[in-house]
């Protein structure tokens, strides 16, 4: 019985939380979706197509949504404005800026830290466990819950990271052969964004290109390029390529040499994490592979030698 009271608090609880963060989500327009939210603002809407739509939210989004965004306002008045900038920056580097909020992430925390807090709670008034384990259990859970949304963005931005420094070396190879064929850069960008298409590289190079289409200058552009990413060996690029286009170098040239120094990087990233396998096999091995290894040679002779003693 106490373990089925626990379940059910819990998925109360987080049934609540995602319908807090959905009502949120569904009073903001995306970043993407500014074109038809806008074209939308032009179209006249009856009355009663509102009143059915409205009806047809659920009851309880109907009541969690208003207090969804007061939270929300109240938990991001009461957050220090450089750990939401900090949040912000993250989100971008991660690529899921235009989807999710640094307010909301910061609302995410609080209740899964409040999540973890009432599962502990009934954990310890049901399962009553000893003072130390109950101790633990009511630090640990909350802990656990508020961290994981930061965990979450974290393995974000490293997956991101990863990404754009595999793909940069054939990147930066179709470039230079975009460009010596006979394509200025922004052509070549284009068919970097065309033959890359699943690539976050080949999205942050399509959103420079747009840049540069409204009006942006190109260095500027780059150095937004560079801001969203912050990966060294893509800043070190920008900074060569800014800087050739600064002094009229030739852009093909120096777009050949980078590409020759990111397959070098890239076979020393190769020859890094193959020197690193030896010692992370080292503790499955002593813990899993040797006593198996020591079972199965000495078992047998195990009788024989208690004979012999």
């Amino acid at each position: 019985m106490g373990l089925m009271s626990i379940i059910v608090a819990l998925s109360m609880l987080a049934f609540g939380g995602v319908l807090v963060v959905a009502g949120v989500r569904s009073r903001l327009a995306p970043a993407g979706d500014v074109g038809d939210y806008l074209n939308s603002l032009d179209q006249e809407e009856a009355a009663g197509d509102v009143y059915d739509r409205e009806l047809a939210v659920p009851f309880l989004g109907r009541v969690l949504r208003p207090l969804g965004m007061r939270a929300l306002g109240r938990i991001a008045g009461l957050t220090p404005q450089n750990y939401l900038d900090g949040l912000h920056r993250q989100l971008v580097l991660g690529g899921v800026a235009s989807s999710v909020r640094a307010e909301e992430l910061v609302t995410l925390q609080v209740l899964g830290g409040a999540g973890g807090g009432v599962l502990a709670i009934l954990y310890v008034a049901f399962s009553q466990p000893s003072a130390r384990i109950g101790v633990l259990a009511l630090v640990m859970f909350p802990l656990i819950g508020a961290l994981a949304p930061q965990r979450w963005l974290k393995r974000k931005v490293a997956e991101r990271t990863k990404a754009i420094r595999m793909d940069l070396p054939d990147t930066i190879d179709l470039l230079a052969i975009s460009v010596e064929a006979g394509q200025g850069l922004e052509g070549a960008m284009q068919t970097v964004c065309a033959n890359f298409s699943d690539s976050p590289l080949s999205e942050e190079l399509s959103r420079t290109l747009k840049e540069m289409e409204l009006g942006l200058a190109r260095r500027d552009a780059l150095h937004n390029l560079k801001r969203r990413t912050a990966v060294p060996e893509l800043s070190n690029f920008i900074l060569v390529l800014t800087q050739a286009d600064a002094l009229g170098m030739p852009i093909g040239r120096v777009l050949r040499t980078q590409a020759a120094e990111m397959r070098s990087k890239r076979r020393q990233w190769a020859r890094e994490k193959a020197a690193k396998l030896p010692v992370k096999i080292l503790i499955p091995l002593v813990l899993f592979i040797f006593p198996a290894v020591m079972v199965v040679t000495l078992g047998p002779s195990i009788p024989a030698i208690s004979g012999a003693f």
